[in-house]
């Protein structure tokens, strides 16, 4: 067995295994924070848990004073779903090869082992560096999101305690392990539309008032929109019915009211209260009955430029020998509730394509040399620090 494949010589596949091992279905954590948590005590981290109703979280921090550096990520998983369709048992870390199998593999317990080792080397490198450290980690990332980061971000935000840069460990990678860096992510509003209508017999209509034929146009009107033309960080605003119901079942009653649900994923270029402004001006253009309730579930964010960009790009250029893209695409992230707060955030971790899916699995190489990364960006991070003191 090669030392990149046997868990005894390979300390980042060791703890991903560790982690991997307890079955933390969102919101429970399984022992998983605590398992970091004793890692980072040895380094000097003072270790803060903070529970909210069903949620655990963890902060930890090393230093005080001097601006802050923060991984963050989510010791949560989704469910592993039918396990009969498991090649090896979700929640039993498998090597087969150079791959490593099990749920979280690659969202995100791999990427929250990197950062541990990484974070060890570095100390061990640099005891007393230039900036403060921190992990911000939730068991609450894949469920409802209501008592896990926003909450500690709360709790950071009320004591009047800044986080300068952060590195989310998302699975942002899209063929291979460092090609993506996300340095934003578009805003999440959702929309519960209700078309009121009068319900009767479809052989008399004129006696009732049909939801949904009155709403068409107006669907037809919004899904057309354009809503903005993006930017140069973002792609153009995006309108998407996702869910629509009327009727009772039965082929000969007309329905007495129309619910479609419908979310936008949208740029910098617009606001949330732009979006409903509009929306309520084109249903009030075709006459609807209506009501319309929303839910934000997150603001755009945008780190174009700064040390955090600047010593990332360079780390993964020093280990993989490639430039990574900075896009802002693909879904959200806990990363929406720290940028409001003044802090430079970016993703990165390992590749994608299989999160949330049967068979979960990373590439153990990918696993080590994100370790690399981690630790390389956390000295160039040192090195741009002590270069701007001297």
């Amino acid at each position: 067995m090669s030392n990149l494949v046997d868990p005894a010589a390979n300390p980042t596949l060791a703890l991903a295994m560790d982690l991997m091992a307890r079955p933390s279905v969102t919101p429970e954590d399984a022992g998983c924070q605590p398992l970091m948590a004793a890692r980072l005590q040895q380094l000097g981290f003072q270790i803060e848990m903070l529970p909210f109703h069903d949620t655990l979280n963890m902060w930890a921090r090393r230093g005080q004073g001097k601006p802050l550096f923060c991984f963050a990520g989510h010791t949560d998983v989704v469910p592993a779903g039918p396990l009969e369709q498991w090649h090896t048992p979700p929640f039993t870390p498998t090597i087969i090869g150079d791959t490593l199998f099990g749920r979280g593999a690659a969202d995100m317990k791999g990427s929250l082992a990197a950062m541990v080792v990484a974070t060890e080397r570095f100390i061990a490198e640099y005891p007393e560096p230039a900036f403060d450290l921190a992990y911000l980690i939730t068991s609450d990332e894949e469920g409802p999101f209501i008592n896990g980061t926003v909450k500690v971000v709360e709790t950071l935000e009320a004591r009047q305690e800044k986080i300068r840069w952060c590195l989310v460990g998302e699975p942002s990678s899209g063929k291979q392990l460092g090609d993506v860096i996300k340095n934003g992510r578009r805003g999440s509003l959702t929309g519960h539309l209700t078309v009121k209508g009068i319900q009767g017999h479809v052989a008399y209509p004129q006696l009732a008032d049909n939801p949904v034929h009155k709403a068409a146009p107006a669907l037809a009107a919004l899904a057309a929109e354009i809503w903005d033309q993006g930017n140069a960080f973002f792609p153009a605003t995006s309108f998407q019915i996702a869910n629509i119901h009327a009727g009772t079942g039965a082929s000969n009653v007309i329905p007495g009211e129309l619910k479609v649900m419908f979310n936008f994923r949208y740029s910098t270029e617009v606001t949330a209260d732009i979006l409903q402004k509009r929306v309520y001006a084109i249903l009030d253009r075709f006459g609807l009955n209506y009501q319309l309730d929303w839910t934000l579930n997150g603001l755009p964010f945008l780190t174009a430029s700064g040390d955090l960009v600047a010593a990332t790009v360079a780390a993964v250029e020093q280990v993989r020998g490639l430039t990574p893209r900075l896009e802002t695409t693909g879904g959200t992230s806990d990363g929406r509730f720290i940028a409001p707060t003044g802090a430079q955030v970016i993703e990165l971790g390992p590749i994608n394509a299989t999160i949330h899916k049967i068979n979960e699995c990373v590439a153990i190489a990918d696993l080590t040399q994100l370790t690399d990364i981690y630790h390389a960006l956390l000295v160039n991070l040192q090195q741009r620090l002590s270069h701007a003191v001297n």
